[in-house]
Protein backbone atom coordinates (compact mmCIF):
# COMPACT_ATOMS: atom_id res chain seq x y z
CA UNK A 1 0.00 0.00 0.00
CA UNK A 2 1.57 3.87 -0.84
CA UNK A 3 1.55 6.20 1.78
CA UNK A 4 -1.27 7.74 -0.52
CA UNK A 5 -3.59 4.74 -0.21
CA UNK A 6 -3.07 4.83 3.68
CA UNK A 7 -3.60 8.32 4.12
CA UNK A 8 -6.76 7.91 1.91
CA UNK A 9 -7.80 4.70 4.05
CA UNK A 10 -7.56 6.93 7.20
CA UNK A 11 -9.43 9.69 5.63
CA UNK A 12 -12.30 7.22 4.93
CA UNK A 13 -12.13 5.37 8.51
CA UNK A 14 -12.26 9.16 9.79
CA UNK A 15 -15.28 9.87 8.26
CA UNK A 16 -16.76 6.84 8.77
CA UNK A 17 -16.15 7.69 12.53
CA UNK A 18 -18.32 10.99 12.03
CA UNK A 19 -20.88 8.99 9.83
CA UNK A 20 -21.77 6.97 12.97
CA UNK A 21 -22.12 9.68 15.56
CA UNK A 22 -24.01 11.81 13.32
CA UNK A 23 -26.30 8.63 12.66
CA UNK A 24 -26.73 8.36 16.61
CA UNK A 25 -27.20 12.03 16.84
CA UNK A 26 -30.32 11.76 14.92
CA UNK A 27 -31.78 8.55 16.84
CA UNK A 28 -30.90 9.71 20.23
CA UNK A 29 -32.92 13.03 19.61
CA UNK A 30 -36.01 11.34 18.87
CA UNK A 31 -35.57 9.00 21.14
CA UNK A 32 -34.87 11.67 24.07
CA UNK A 33 -38.25 13.37 22.71
CA UNK A 34 -40.53 10.13 22.82
CA UNK A 35 -38.96 9.04 25.98
CA UNK A 36 -38.82 12.40 26.91
CA UNK A 37 -35.51 12.23 28.21
CA UNK A 38 -33.44 15.71 28.88
CA UNK A 39 -30.25 13.92 29.54
CA UNK A 40 -29.99 11.78 26.24
CA UNK A 41 -31.12 15.89 24.60
CA UNK A 42 -28.57 17.24 26.33
CA UNK A 43 -26.10 14.32 25.24
CA UNK A 44 -26.48 15.13 21.33
CA UNK A 45 -26.22 18.70 22.04
CA UNK A 46 -23.18 19.14 24.22
CA UNK A 47 -21.37 15.74 23.67
CA UNK A 48 -22.32 14.63 20.11
CA UNK A 49 -22.14 17.85 17.97
CA UNK A 50 -19.14 19.45 19.06
CA UNK A 51 -17.78 15.97 18.06
CA UNK A 52 -18.98 16.09 14.69
CA UNK A 53 -17.99 19.67 14.48
CA UNK A 54 -14.41 18.65 15.41
CA UNK A 55 -14.08 15.73 12.49
CA UNK A 56 -15.35 17.93 10.17
CA UNK A 57 -12.09 20.59 10.65
CA UNK A 58 -9.82 17.27 10.57
CA UNK A 59 -11.19 15.69 7.92
CA UNK A 60 -10.92 18.79 5.79
CA UNK A 61 -7.56 19.67 6.58
CA UNK A 62 -6.32 16.28 6.05
CA UNK A 63 -7.71 15.84 2.97
CA UNK A 64 -6.46 19.32 1.70
CA UNK A 65 -3.62 18.05 3.05
CA UNK A 66 -3.39 14.78 0.51
CA UNK A 67 -4.31 17.01 -2.09
CA UNK A 68 -1.33 19.76 -1.54
CA UNK A 69 1.38 16.30 -0.30
CA UNK A 70 0.50 13.90 -2.78
CA UNK A 71 -1.02 15.76 -5.83
CA UNK A 72 -3.29 12.75 -6.44
CA UNK A 73 -5.06 12.10 -10.42
CA UNK A 74 -7.94 10.65 -11.85
CA UNK A 75 -9.70 8.28 -8.97
CA UNK A 76 -8.04 9.32 -5.95
CA UNK A 77 -8.51 12.75 -6.38
CA UNK A 78 -12.30 11.97 -7.32
CA UNK A 79 -12.64 9.78 -3.87
CA UNK A 80 -11.01 12.94 -2.03
CA UNK A 81 -13.52 15.41 -3.71
CA UNK A 82 -16.50 13.24 -2.42
CA UNK A 83 -15.18 12.93 0.75
CA UNK A 84 -15.20 16.45 1.02
CA UNK A 85 -19.16 16.56 0.18
CA UNK A 86 -19.71 13.76 1.97
CA UNK A 87 -18.15 15.42 5.55
CA UNK A 88 -19.89 18.68 4.61
CA UNK A 89 -23.11 16.64 4.65
CA UNK A 90 -22.23 14.93 7.54
CA UNK A 91 -21.89 18.30 9.73
CA UNK A 92 -25.24 19.72 8.30
CA UNK A 93 -27.17 16.21 9.57
CA UNK A 94 -25.31 17.08 13.03
CA UNK A 95 -26.78 20.61 13.10
CA UNK A 96 -30.18 19.15 12.13
CA UNK A 97 -30.07 16.50 14.98
CA UNK A 98 -28.95 19.00 17.38
CA UNK A 99 -31.67 21.20 16.50
CA UNK A 100 -34.15 18.35 17.08
CA UNK A 101 -32.55 18.02 20.64
CA UNK A 102 -33.26 21.97 21.55
CA UNK A 103 -36.73 21.19 20.59
CA UNK A 104 -36.91 18.09 22.53
CA UNK A 105 -35.79 20.16 25.57
CA UNK A 106 -38.68 22.60 24.86
CA UNK A 107 -41.30 20.03 24.45
CA UNK A 108 -40.71 17.37 27.39
CA UNK A 109 -41.34 19.33 29.91
CA UNK A 110 -44.90 20.59 28.32
CA UNK A 111 -47.73 18.39 27.18
CA UNK A 112 -48.19 16.36 24.16
CA UNK A 113 -50.12 17.66 21.21
CA UNK A 114 -50.96 14.55 20.13
CA UNK A 115 -49.49 11.13 20.09
CA UNK A 116 -45.72 10.47 18.43
CA UNK A 117 -46.54 8.23 15.88
CA UNK A 118 -45.25 9.59 12.64
CA UNK A 119 -42.21 11.69 13.49
CA UNK A 120 -40.35 8.31 14.74
CA UNK A 121 -41.41 6.49 11.68
CA UNK A 122 -39.91 9.81 9.68
CA UNK A 123 -37.06 9.56 11.82
CA UNK A 124 -36.20 5.58 10.86
CA UNK A 125 -36.72 6.61 7.18
CA UNK A 126 -34.28 9.37 7.44
CA UNK A 127 -31.87 7.71 9.30
CA UNK A 128 -32.52 4.35 6.87
CA UNK A 129 -31.73 6.56 3.76
CA UNK A 130 -28.49 7.99 5.63
CA UNK A 131 -26.90 4.54 6.65
CA UNK A 132 -27.88 3.36 2.87
CA UNK A 133 -26.07 6.13 1.26
CA UNK A 134 -23.04 6.04 2.80
CA UNK A 135 -22.97 2.20 1.83
CA UNK A 136 -23.74 3.03 -1.41
CA UNK A 137 -20.65 5.66 -1.00
CA UNK A 138 -17.91 2.85 0.48
CA UNK A 139 -19.30 0.19 -1.90
CA UNK A 140 -19.48 2.56 -4.64
CA UNK A 141 -22.91 1.06 -5.41
CA UNK A 142 -25.10 3.32 -8.03
CA UNK A 143 -27.95 0.97 -7.52
CA UNK A 144 -28.38 1.51 -3.88
CA UNK A 145 -27.97 5.21 -4.04
CA UNK A 146 -31.01 5.64 -6.97
CA UNK A 147 -32.79 3.24 -4.25
CA UNK A 148 -32.10 5.96 -1.73
CA UNK A 149 -32.82 8.96 -3.95
CA UNK A 150 -36.29 7.14 -4.72
CA UNK A 151 -37.18 7.26 -0.67
CA UNK A 152 -36.95 10.40 -0.29
CA UNK A 153 -40.59 11.32 -1.22
CA UNK A 154 -41.45 8.80 1.57
CA UNK A 155 -40.04 11.05 4.37
CA UNK A 156 -41.55 14.26 2.31
CA UNK A 157 -44.83 12.48 2.40
CA UNK A 158 -44.97 11.71 6.07
CA UNK A 159 -43.26 15.69 6.84
CA UNK A 160 -46.65 17.03 4.63
CA UNK A 161 -48.73 14.54 6.67
CA UNK A 162 -47.55 15.55 10.44
CA UNK A 163 -47.69 19.40 9.27
CA UNK A 164 -51.96 18.69 8.53
CA UNK A 165 -52.33 17.17 11.78
CA UNK A 166 -50.68 19.63 13.33
CA UNK A 167 -51.95 22.40 11.90
CA UNK A 168 -55.63 20.91 12.55
CA UNK A 169 -54.65 20.78 16.22
CA UNK A 170 -53.47 24.21 16.38
CA UNK A 171 -56.81 25.53 14.64
CA UNK A 172 -58.19 23.41 17.10
CA UNK A 173 -56.53 24.76 20.41
CA UNK A 174 -54.33 27.91 19.97
CA UNK A 175 -52.82 26.84 23.24
CA UNK A 176 -51.08 24.33 21.37
CA UNK A 177 -49.69 26.36 18.71
CA UNK A 178 -45.92 26.73 20.73
CA UNK A 179 -45.70 23.12 21.14
CA UNK A 180 -47.19 22.17 17.26
CA UNK A 181 -44.46 24.43 15.56
CA UNK A 182 -41.58 22.91 17.44
CA UNK A 183 -42.66 19.68 15.95
CA UNK A 184 -43.63 21.30 12.51
CA UNK A 185 -39.69 22.43 12.82
CA UNK A 186 -38.44 18.71 14.29
CA UNK A 187 -40.05 17.37 10.63
CA UNK A 188 -38.47 20.02 8.65
CA UNK A 189 -34.66 18.74 10.43
CA UNK A 190 -35.95 15.04 9.59
CA UNK A 191 -36.54 16.13 6.00
CA UNK A 192 -32.98 17.77 5.92
CA UNK A 193 -31.13 14.88 7.02
CA UNK A 194 -33.04 12.84 4.32
CA UNK A 195 -32.06 15.61 1.69
CA UNK A 196 -28.45 15.32 2.50
CA UNK A 197 -28.92 11.32 2.42
CA UNK A 198 -30.19 11.73 -1.11
CA UNK A 199 -26.90 14.13 -1.83
CA UNK A 200 -24.56 11.90 -0.91
CA UNK A 201 -26.34 9.47 -3.41
CA UNK A 202 -26.93 11.63 -5.68
CA UNK A 203 -22.62 12.06 -5.68
CA UNK A 204 -22.48 8.61 -5.84
CA UNK A 205 -24.59 8.00 -8.82
CA UNK A 206 -22.50 11.00 -10.70
CA UNK A 207 -18.95 9.54 -8.96
CA UNK A 208 -19.74 5.81 -10.20
CA UNK A 209 -21.85 6.54 -13.59
CA UNK A 210 -21.34 10.20 -14.92
CA UNK A 211 -25.31 10.64 -14.45
CA UNK A 212 -26.18 14.47 -13.43
CA UNK A 213 -29.24 13.78 -11.75
CA UNK A 214 -29.04 16.97 -9.31
CA UNK A 215 -31.30 19.88 -9.58
CA UNK A 216 -33.95 18.01 -11.82
CA UNK A 217 -31.60 17.43 -14.49
CA UNK A 218 -32.00 14.01 -14.55
CA UNK A 219 -34.41 11.38 -13.79
CA UNK A 220 -34.13 8.42 -11.02
CA UNK A 221 -34.36 5.22 -12.54
CA UNK A 222 -34.03 1.28 -11.61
Amino acid sequence: MTILEQKLAELKERLMTMAAIAEEMVSHSIQALVKRDEALARRVIDVDEPRVNNLELEIEDLAIQIIALHQPEATDLRSLAMIIKVNNDLERIGDHAENIAEATLFLISRPLVKPLIDLPVMSEQSIGMLRDSLDAFTRSDPKLARDVCRRDSIVDDLKNAINRELAVCMTKDAATVERALKLMMISLNLERIADHATNISEDVIYMTTGEVIKHGRGRVSG
